[in-house]
């Protein structure tokens, strides 16, 4: 049998969506196996107003189970085998004794997969984990992210009955708000859902609306949207693309606040010539099945024009006041209550980058906080500055700087391409780490108000890729910390053994980390590495032991050729080479290492001997693990 869960409601906030189907896939298959009913979740699908789920090959029901239930001992008489017949529901003449103590078999009927089901979905409905939810029948009644107006639970051809806040599962559905066929509900069966739906203009399936979308922009030279393409799939649920224009005259404003405008503004996609600049067009996508009088084009026209006038007043009335003159109202710009004020931010920042373009830079770059536009569309901030900076006539460098400072805004985004837009963008992303961990401000949980995670992870990202070495090991211990957790996380492609390994060698330096670790990669495949590692792990574990903390070794005091050899070998092992064949001409010391172990006994009697022989193992150890401390590495153990 099919299980088909339908929960309607008023429109679902786009980016709530995905998270909650993944959590009624895991909740499905937690009651499936909870319940030991074989099945599987065949999909999850939804729409702004629907989240539906199917469950396909289920049992009728659980099988009717004889489980044998262990008691009291024996010896504990009498009363002690009524209380447990009594409480297993048996006659105490069916007790048996096994192993010394009293046992029950108990029967427990199996429920019908309908049983089940009507007694799990209330809780699990009400259990969806919405970052916020809502009470709408009065406080104390039950609290879901909208009013839930209907709910189909279908099990085979027949109804599974529960109730959820007063309202009764069905098998009654709803199409789409305005372009149903009726504004009736809709009898529906598993069999034909998806069509009933669709003949009622609801795409159930997230990818046919995205198809859809895509489609219908085809022959339009859309300015690719990824993330604006997958709030646009999930706000529909019969989404059709409309192409609108505007005014040419409105192109003389920059493109990133066109861009912006009507992206971030008004959810439409912009239009570029086959030159690739921006075209006086725009793509809405609509609730709705089709345009043909043009009402809803021209009313988007109308509000899109009103926006961009808003935006060329406020861009006209930017450029009465340069960014310079902007400095002094920084300071009535809070930063952080506790830290102070942007321009207070502003001077730490200029400390931070070298001289020329960069300085220049890092004194303008909060200056836009104080316009109009970036007031109106925050996301533009430091866009502005760049685009304010450069029509104000600074250099190039200083403007380019500016614009980019707040790159990387993820993984997946790339680093300023200008070294002066880099050290601007290191040099602000630190100043905030440095501040707010000053002032107790570090991140907990998944608590990270002032997006700190982010910003370190911005600054390993730039040190990587742009080649800088800016060390971070002088930082305070927690920021440290902190930042080895993201220099993990940037790393995370790369064994978390061979990241130990490199990271115990330091880190400061990440181009260097970063060698490495390639270095490390190339080299462990070869025969003597892996072993060679194992006697390292050997190493530390005998110095820890012996608690020894370095001291001379002494040629004069070895007694065993092994001790000699493994010193020369030390000796003649050239590390300046770069890390590859560094570490390629550490592996040649196996021989001596192995050599060594087999002949030498490090605990000896002597305690001269055993010092210098300790001494030895503490330089091989301190020697060579500037690179990578060897002893992290996982050995692979050979069954």
């Amino acid at each position: 049998m099919d299980f088909l869960l339908e929960i309607g409601s008023e429109e679902i906030p786009d980016w709530m969506i995905e998270p909650t189907l993944d959590h009624l896939k895991t909740a499905f298959t937690k009651l499936l196996a909870d319940n030991k009913l074989k099945g599987e979740v065949a999909w999850a699908e939804a729409t702004p107003r629907r989240l539906a789920v199917l469950v396909t090959k289920l049992p009728k029901g659980q099988k009717t189970q004889t489980v044998t239930e262990t008691g009291p001992p024996a010896t504990a008489g009498p009363k002690a085998a009524e209380g447990f017949a009594r409480k297993m529901g048996v006659a105490v003449e069916s007790l048996v004794e096994s192993n010394g103590r009293f046992t029950a078999q108990r029967v427990i009927e199996g429920r019908t997969t309908g049983q089940i089901l009507a007694a799990a979905m209330p809780q699990l409905i009400l259990g969806i984990p919405w970052p916020k939810t809502m009470y709408w029948l009065g406080k104390g009644t039950p609290r879901f992210i909208r009013p839930i107006r209907w709910i189909v639970a279908l099990l085979g051809s027949g109804v599974v009955p529960f109730e959820v806040a007063g309202v009764a599962s069905s098998n009654l559905t709803q199409g789409h708000r305005r372009l149903a066929k009726s504004k009736k509900p809709i009898k529906i069966s598993i069999a034909n859902y998806e069509q009933k739906l669709l003949d009622n203009f609801v795409v159930l399936r997230a990818a046919a609306r995205r198809r859809k979308i895509e489609a219908g922009m085809e022959d339009i030279g859309v300015k690719p949207d990824a993330a604006l393409l997958h709030t646009l799939t999930y706000i529909t649920e019969y989404p059709t693309p409309i192409l609108g224009a505007f005014e040419e005259s409105y192109l003389s404003l920059p493109q990133e606040v066109l861009i912006t405008v009507m992206r971030h503004h008004q959810k439409y996609f912009s239009v570029l010539r086959p030159d690739g600049s921006l075209a006086p067009q725009f793509v809405a996508v609509m609730n709705t099945d089709a345009d043909p009088e043009g009402f809803v084009r021209s009313g988007n026209e109308r509000v899109l024009r009103a926006r961009f006038n808003d935006a060329r007043f406020f861009f006209e009335k930017d450029q009465e006041k340069t960014l310079a003159a902007r400095l002094d109202d920084l300071k009535a710009v809070t930063f952080q209550k506790e830290v102070g004020s942007y321009f207070e931010k502003i001077q730490r920042m200029m400390s931070l980058v070298p001289e020329g373009p960069a300085r220049r830079a890092a004194e303008l770059s909060k200056c836009d906080l104080t316009t109009e536009m970036v007031k109106e569309f925050t996301d533009l901030q430091g866009v502005v500055g760049g685009i304010y900076a450069r029509k104000q006539g600074e250099p190039e460098a200083v403007a380019q700087a500016i614009y980019e400072h707040y790159k990387p805004l993820s993984m997946e985004d790339s680093i300023p391409a200008t070294i002066e837009g880099q050290w601007l963008a290191l040099a602000d992303k630190l100043d905030t780490l440095r501040e707010c961990f000053r002032v107790g401000l570090i991140p907990s949980g998944s608590k990270d108000p002032f997006a700190l995670r982010r910003a370190a992870q911005g600054i390993v990202k730039i040190l990587v890729e742009g080649e800088i070495n800016l060390p971070l090991a002088n930082e305070s211990e927690a920021l440290k910390t902190f930042f080895e957790d993201r220099i993990r996380h940037y790393f995370r492609d790369y064994p978390y053994d061979e990241v130990n390994a490199a990271m115990a060698g330091g880190w400061s330096d990440l181009k260097d980390l970063k060698a490495r670790l390639e270095a490390l990669r190339a080299v462990r495949t070869t025969e003597n590495f892996e072993p060679l590692a194992a006697s390292f792990k050997r190493v530390k574990n005998i110095l820890e032991q012996a608690k020894f903390e370095g001291g001379p070794v002494d040629p004069a005091a070895f007694d065993d050729d092994a001790e000699r050899d493994l010193h020369t070998a030390m000796q003649n092992v050239r590390t300046g080479v770069g890390y590859r064949q560094a570490l390629e001409n550490i592996a040649t010391l196996r021989p001596a290492v192995d050599r060594f172990f087999d002949k030498v006994l490090v605990n000896a009697p002597d305690p001269r001997v055993r010092s210098n022989r300790l001494a030895l193992l503490f330089q091989l150890r301190e020697k060579f693990s500037r690179i990578a401390d060897f002893s992290e590495i996982v050995i692979a153990q050979v069954a």
